[in-house]
């Protein structure tokens, strides 16, 4: 997004965003940093989804003129990208992986869910994230690591991160949506037995026969270890 909102900024300079100066080279000292900006349009988006995010609202929170801010990020693209390096600083990198592949992968996605559902907007913003920070890159460069028993060449191991990260965005904003809705006991109860009914109807056997088979735990976190059980079992190293 360009300074008024609009969309077509000319995208993010990997090299200047990461590897330049956090702060402008020119001026007097600032009474702020790259850093407390990133953490108030963070703030911002935890309280109020990433919509309220704009560089007006961020501005009034770290008390500088808006304008100002672009010397730091120059649109919102920008921001975006810092704020998901910023909140990937949350994730552990130094703790001893286990030497088994599938159990410190899972442990990757758990990690990775649990980041995302302290910070609904993270989905999200992640679809359109295409340049890793340092702090994404320490907690990708751990799950590398752990697939390294796998004995899988470089670029499949990026394809299983991608995919891995993939799966747990799509899987954290399911959860956040349906948490969202509100889905009261009444409603639930409706869901099941309007289910009910059409399985009975003769024309969805197949539903029926799914409806018929022995209930699994159904809270959230149930059901994301099962979804993620079938998914990382069912990769292979070939």
């Amino acid at each position: 997004m360009t300074r008024d909102g609009g969309d077509d900024a000319p995208g993010v300079d990997p090299q200047q965003l990461w590897l330049g100066s956090a702060r402008p080279r020119r001026g007097r000292k600032p009474a702020y940093s790259r850093e407390a900006i990133t953490a108030a349009a963070v703030a911002l988006a935890d309280a109020e989804g990433l919509e309220a995010v704009t560089m007006r609202k961020v501005a009034a929170q770290v008390g500088a003129g808006v304008m100002s801010l672009y010397s730091y990020a120059p649109d919102k693209e920008t921001l975006l990208h810092l704020m998901v390096d910023h909140v990937s600083g949350e994730l552990p990198v130094t703790d001893p992986l286990t030497g088994d592949w599938r159990a410190d992968l899972k442990a990757v996605a758990h990690l990775q869910r649990a980041l995302m559902l302290r910070h609904p907007w993270l989905p999200a913003a992640l679809s359109a994230q295409r340049v890793p920070g340092p702090r994404t890159l320490a907690f990708m460069e751990r799950a590398l690591t752990a697939l390294r028993p796998t004995g899988l060449d470089g670029a499949a191991k990026l394809e299983v991160f991608a995919q891995l990260t993939a799966f747990v965005a799509g899987h954290a904003a399911h959860e956040i949506a349906q948490a969202a809705a509100s889905r009261t006991p009444a409603r639930a109860a409706a869901e099941a037995h309007y289910l009910a009914a059409v399985a009975a109807d003769g024309h969805h056997p197949e539903l029926a026969e799914a409806l018929s088979a022995p209930g699994r735990p159904l809270t959230p976190e149930a059901t994301f270890a099962r979804f993620l059980d079938r998914l990382v079992d069912g990769l292979t190293t070939g």
